[in-house]
C-alpha cells in the first residue's frame, strides 16, 4: 500500500493553517513562550489528554479525576477523584497524591488503580474504596514493579534489592559501587537499552545487569559549586580504549538465590535486548562482538543460567544494530517476532523457539518503526511504519496468516498510538503540518474511530511564521532528501533574508516529518520572527530511511553528511530571497560537529556558526556509539584523521561560537577545549561559552538563556 499524500513540493505555509478571516494576530513570541524551559511554554502547547488502559476499557487520567470513556460514543463517566484517592489512602498532608495523570490499571479484570506518592507506590481498590497494597521500601528510588507478584526491584546506595509483596526486603548484592554497577542501564544506553532490571512474566525471577567498570578510565569532571571545587569523575570508555564488562544475573524470589548466565567471557562484548519466554523458564538476549558486526540471539535456562542455544546470527561488513527485544505471539508461545534490517529495511520476521525462520511478516522499501502490540481476537500485529510516506508515521494492522496490511488511521501525519490489553482498541494522538493535535480512539477490527479531542491552535493570537517542506536530491544524485524551511510571517520574495542552516545529521534522529509545522523547533519560529529564514535538511545517515541510507556514512562520519548539506546550500542559492552573503549554521551535539565541519571545510560559504556540545575528534567519544560508526583509531586511522576537526582549526574564517555544558558527560569538554587550543596555535578566533553544572543539554530555564545567547550571536554577526 502506497499513499503519496505529500508530494515533493510539500509547500504548506502556516498562514493557510487557520482561517484568514479571523482578526489579525498581533502578539510576538518570546523565548519564555517558545522554549521548553520558559515560564509560558506550557500555555502555548496544543491541548492534550492523558490515558491509561484498564484491560480494554479506556480511562482518561486527568489531574484531579479519572473517567471511563465509551469507545463507541466518546462519552465520559467519572470513575473517581483525587480527593477520593487520598481519602481511601488515608494520606496525610505531607504524603498526599498530587495528581492522577500517571495513574495506571495493572490488572485488566480487577478494579485496582496504581498511583504514586512521596512514600511510595500505592494500589487501591476503587470499588471497595480502600488501599490494598503499598510499596514502602524503595525510598523514592527508581524501581521496577512486577504486577504478577507485587515484588519491587530497586537500587539503594549502589546495591540491588527486591522487596516482595509482604515487604520482606532481599538484598541481592553487597559489592555495588560506582565501579560495580547493578540494576541500571549499561553500554551507555546504546542498543535500545534504557533500564537494568527485567521481571519474568510470572514476577518470580528478576534478570538484572551487573557492570564492572573498574577498568574504565575516569574522565575528570569537577563540581565548582562547593567552597573548594570537588572532583566528581565519570567512567568514560573512549573509542579504542578499555571498555567495561557486563554480566547478567537472575534472582529467584522463590529460592532467594542468584545465578549468572553462562554467556562466557564478557570482555569486549555487548549484551542487550533481554526478553523472557512466556513460561518464565527461558531468557533471551542479543550478543554483539566489540566490532558490532556479528550479532547472535542466544537463549539461556533461567533456573541454571546454562546456555541453551543460538537461535539467530546476523553479520555485516559494516555493523548490525539490534534495537528491539524479541516479542512472543500471545496465541502461540512457540513463535516470536524479531526485528531486523537484513533485507535493507527494518522489518518483522517470525521465528520459532528452535531458531527456524517461519516467515518474513512485513516487506517493502519502508521501515517498521514500532510494534505496538497484538489484536488477539483476529491474530494480527499492530505496527507503526512509514509505508504511507517517508515523512509520516502511521498505524497498520498486519494479518499474521497472510501478511496483509490494513491502514488503521487517516493516512496522514505522525501518529502515536497505545493499544488496549487485548488489542481491540487504541488511542491515537496525531498531528499533521496543519493540525496541532487530534486524539481518536480507534477500533482495530472495523477501523471505526471516535474523536476525543481536536486541539485548538494555541498560537492563534500570535504572529506565526510560514512553514514549508520539500525534497531535493542527495549528493549521489539519486537519493531523496527532505527539508523544512521557516520564513518570516511577512515574507516578501523580492527581499533578501539572512538564512541559518540548522543541522543535526547524525544517526537515530531526524528533523523533518509531517507533524505540526513540519516538526519545526521553536527556536526557528523565534528566528523567523526576527527576520531570518531557517533551513533544515535530513542528510544521509539520519534515521527511518533504510540501512543503505543510514550506513552511507560508515567509517567517515561527517563527510557524506556535509556533501548532502552542501546540496541543500546549492538549493538555497537558487532562491533569490536567500542572501548567500549572510548564511549561518547552527547545531548541537552531532549537529555541533557538523556546524564546525561545515565552517572549516567550507569557510567561504558560512559567515557565522554556533556549535553546541560539538564532537571534535571521534577518538574522544565513547566506545559503543563511536566504534559502531567509526571503528577504532587503531583500525581506521584514515577515517579518524579525515573526520577530526583539530587540523581544520586553521581554516576558520567566519565568526564561530562554541557552547558546552561545563560538566558534559556525553561529549566531554575535552573536545571543545582541544579545538580552542588548536585555534590558539593556528591564530584563529572562535568565541566560547560554558554553562557551569550543566551536562550535554541545558536543563530548565538555562535553556532559555542558551537560546537567547544563540540568537544574539546571529543578531550581532549575521544580520
Amino acid at each position: 500500500m502506497k499513499i503519496n499524500l505529500y508530494k515533493w513540493t510539500r509547500i504548506v505555509a502556516s498562514i493557510l493553517l487557520f482561517s484568514t478571516t479571523q482578526m489579525p494576530a498581533q502578539k510576538l513570541f518570546t523565548l519564555e513562550d517558545l522554549n521548553f524551559g520558559g515560564t509560558n511554554y506550557h500555555n502555548l502547547q496544543p491541548k492534550n489528554m492523558w490515558f491509561a488502559w484498564w484491560g480494554d476499557q479506556l480511562i482518561e487520567t486527568d489531574v484531579e479525576e479519572c473517567y471511563t470513556i465509551d469507545a463507541k460514543t466518546g462519552k465520559k463517566d467519572l470513575l473517581f477523584t483525587l480527593d477520593d484517592i487520598n481519602k481511601w489512602a488515608k494520606s496525610d498532608n505531607e504524603n498526599k497524591i498530587r495528581k492522577l495523570t500517571s495513574a495506571s490499571f495493572p490488572y485488566p479484570n480487577m478494579p485496582l488503580v496504581m498511583v504514586n506518592s512521596k512514600r511510595g507506590t500505592l494500589l487501591l481498590d476503587f470499588k471497595k474504596k480502600e488501599m490494598v497494597w503499598k510499596d514502602s521500601v524503595s525510598k523514592g528510588n527508581a524501581y521496577d514493579w512486577a504486577a504478577a507478584s507485587k515484588a519491587t526491584a530497586y537500587v539503594d546506595n549502589n546495591q540491588l534489592f527486591v522487596a516482595d509483596a509482604q515487604h520482606n526486603v532481599h538484598q541481592l548484592t553487597k559489592d555495588g559501587s560506582r565501579e560495580i554497577v547493578y540494576g541500571q542501564s549499561v553500554h551507555r544506553n546504546e542498543f535500545g537499552i534504557d533500564k537494568g532490571t527485567f521481571w519474568s512474566p510470572d514476577g518470580m525471577k528478576l534478570a538484572f545487569y551487573r557492570m564492572d567498570q573498574s577498568m574504565v578510565t575516569d574522565y575528570p569532571q569537577v563540581d565548582i559549586f562547593p567552597r573548594s571545587a570537588t572532583y566528581e569523575p565519570d567512567k568514560y570508555p573512549m573509542a579504542g580504549m578499555t571498555s567495561h564488562k557486563v554480566t547478567v544475573g537472575i534472582y529467584d524470589l522463590a529460592t532467594d538465590k542468584t545465578i549468572y548466565l553462562e554467556a562466557g567471557d564478557p570482555t569486549d562484548r555487548y549484551f542487550t535486548n533481554i526478553a523472557w519466554s512466556p513460561d518464565s523458564k527461558t531468557i533471551y538476549m542479543f550478543e554483539l562482538n566489540r566490532d558490532q558486526n556479528d550479532c547472535r540471539l542466544m537463549s539461556y535456562n533461567a533456573t541454571t543460567g546454562g546456555r541453551k542455544g543460538e537461535l539467530y546470527r546476523e553479520t555485516s561488513d559494516k555493523y548490525v544494530e539490534p534495537q528491539h527485544p524479541i516479542v512472543f505471539l500471545p496465541w502461540d508461545n512457540n513463535l516470536f517476532i524479531m526485528q531486523s534490517q537484513k533485507d535493507g529495511f527494518n522489518h518483522l520476521y517470525i521465528y520459532n523457539i528452535k531458531g527456524e525462520c517461519v516467515k518474513q511478516l512485513t516487506k517493502g522499501n519502508w521501515v517498521v518503526m514500532d510494534v505496538l502490540g497484538f489484536n488477539q481476537k483476529n491474530k494480527s500485529v499492530i505496527i507503526a511504519s512509514n509505508e504511507c510516506d517517508p515523512l509520516q508515521r502511521n498505524i497498520y494492522s498486519v494479518d499474521f496468516k497472510t501478511g496483509k496490511r490494513t491502514l488503521l488511521d487517516n493516512g496522514k501525519g505522525v501518529h502515536r498510538a497505545s493499544l488496549s490489553v487485548n488489542g481491540t482498541l487504541f488511542f491515537d494522538k496525531y498531528t499533521e503540518p496543519d493540525v496541532p493535535r487530534n486524539i481518536d480512539v480507534v477500533n482495530t477490527q472495523n477501523k471505526k474511530s471516535v474523536r476525543l479531542l481536536t486541539a485548538e491552535n494555541p498560537w492563534n493570537e500570535f504572529v506565526v511564521p510560514q512553514y514549508e517542506s520539500g525534497c531535493i536530491k542527495a549528493a549521489d544524485g539519486v537519493t531523496d532528501l527532505y527539508w523544512r524551511m521557516v520564513k518570516p510571517a511577512d515574507f516578501d520574495p523580492t527581499k533578501k533574508y539572512p538564512t541559518v542552516v540548522y543541522v543535526y545529521g547524525g544517526p537515530h534522529a531526524h528533523n523533518v516529518d509531517a507533524s505540526w509545522h513540519w516538526a519545526s523547533r521553536s527556536w526557528e519560529t523565534y528566528m523567523a520572527q526576527k527576520g531570518y529564514i531557517c533551513f533544515i535538511l535530513d542528510n544521509r545517515g539520519s534515521e527511518n530511511r533504510g540501512i543503505a541510507f543510514e550506513q552511507a556514512t560508515f567509517h567517515q562520519l561527517g563527510q557524506i553528511e556535509m556533501q548532502d548539506q552542501m546540496k541543500g546550500v546549492d538549493y538555497l542559492r537558487t532562491l533569490p530571497y536567500v542572501d548567500m552573503d549572510r548564511l549561518g549554521v547552527h547545531g548541537w551535539s552531532f549537529g555541533g560537529f557538523m556546524t564546525i565541519s561545515l565552517m572549516t571545510n567550507y569557510p567561504d560559504v558560512f559567515k557565522v556558526g554556533v556549535a553546541g556540545g560539538p564532537v571534535i575528534d571521534w577518538k574522544w567519544y565513547e566506545v559503543m556509539y563511536g566504534e559502531r560508526y567509526m571503528g577504532t583509531p587503531q583500525n581506521n586511522p584514515e577515517g579518524y584523521a579525515k573526520t577530526s576537526l583539530i587540523s581544520k582549526a586553521k581554516n576558520l574564517k567566519g565568526k564561530l561560537q562554541i557552547i558546552t555544558g561545563y560538566n558534559d558527560n556525553t561529549v566531554v569538554p575535552q573536545h571543545c577545549l582541544s579545538f580552542l587550543d588548536a585555534c590558539i596555535k593556528a591564530g584563529t578566533q572562535p568565541d566560547f561559552f560554558a554553562y557551569p553544572g550543566e551536562e550535554h543539554n541545558m536543563r530548565g530555564h538555562a535553556s532559555v538563556h542558551l537560546h537567547e545567547r544563540i540568537t544574539q550571536y546571529f543578531e550581532d554577526y549575521l544580520k
